[in-house]
């Protein structure tokens, strides 16, 4: 089954999505599962996991009843209060549903470049392995090093890194995200999504060639076995259609033998999401 592991569902409301600027237009509107379904069938994409955009519980409320009206949706990466000393309460209350099978925190948009490394946040994160959930990793590359750090604390549960951990592809500046990409792969509970990379070049005017050289490193870093295909729909419309997306990883992943391409198309996502 071919699996777009990574893309976002939303009813626009400014104030909820205020993350979305003035030159983020054509994301200022509704994106239902409707809309894409049509993206996926027309490139054989058979299912997808929804990720959330919004840290709301409302949000993950929407996402998860998207995805118990629609077959194509797999599972559901919601947002929880990590750092709310109640939280693990809240996670019971959705312990039974089938959907669920991971979080997620916008530590990206946290002013505090180590936020991740809070004490209340872990003790949060420390809970998701008991639910049989995975955490995924949203950081832009200067929350690297404080993230590997994060990892190494839990090491019994699974992570997934999104968007290469958004390197600073529009400056072409290579290091220190390369090496510390390669740190963390040391961490074999850590996987790493092919996503959101053309968002990171400059929107109008990115080309293979300034991409390729952070696709490699990433492939290099993670193999065949812990990456996983992600299109970040309809974020990713800032930069690359849908269909053109898939173009470029599918290309990329051409000269690697059918089953390992099998694996970054969906076979690892299955696996690490329990889809």
């Amino acid at each position: 089954m071919k699996i777009d592991s990574h893309h976002h569902f939303w009813q626009y409301d400014p104030v909820e999505y205020s993350w979305m600027n003035e030159q983020m237009g054509i994301l200022k509107q509704n994106y239902g599962p409707e809309d894409l379904f049509k993206q996926i069938k027309n490139v054989g994409i058979e299912g997808v996991v929804s990720v959330q955009a919004s840290q709301s519980l409302k949000e993950t409320d929407q996402l998860l009843s998207y995805a118990e009206d629609h077959d194509f949706i797999k599972g559901v990466v919601g947002w929880f209060p990590l750092a709310d000393s109640n939280v693990d309460s809240v996670l019971e209350q959705y312990a039974s549903n089938r959907w669920l099978k991971g979080v997620r925190h916008v530590v990206q948009d946290e002013p505090d470049d180590r936020f991740i490394l809070g004490s209340d946040f872990n003790r949060g994160v420390s809970l998701l392995k008991e639910f049989n959930l995975v955490y995924d990793i949203l950081i832009f590359e200067r929350q690297l090093a404080a993230s590997i750090e994060f990892v190494d604390q839990h090491p019994d549960l699974v992570f997934v890194l999104d968007h290469v951990a958004k390197p600073r592809i529009k400056d072409a500046l290579f290091e220190p995200w390369s090496a510390q990409m390669k740190d963390l792969s040391k961490r074999e509970n850590v996987y790493c999504k092919l996503s959101g990379m053309a968002t990171e070049a400059n929107w109008k005017n990115w080309s293979l060639t300034d991409l390729q050289p952070y696709m490699e490193t990433a492939l290099d870093c993670f193999g065949p076995d812990r990456m996983m295909f992600g299109s970040d729909w309809p974020v990713a419309r800032l930069a690359v259609e849908y269909e053109n997306w898939v173009e470029v990883c599918r290309n990329f992943i051409s000269t690697l033998s059918t089953d390992e391409q099998i694996k970054i198309e969906g076979t690892n996502a299955v696996e690490v999401y329990k889809l």
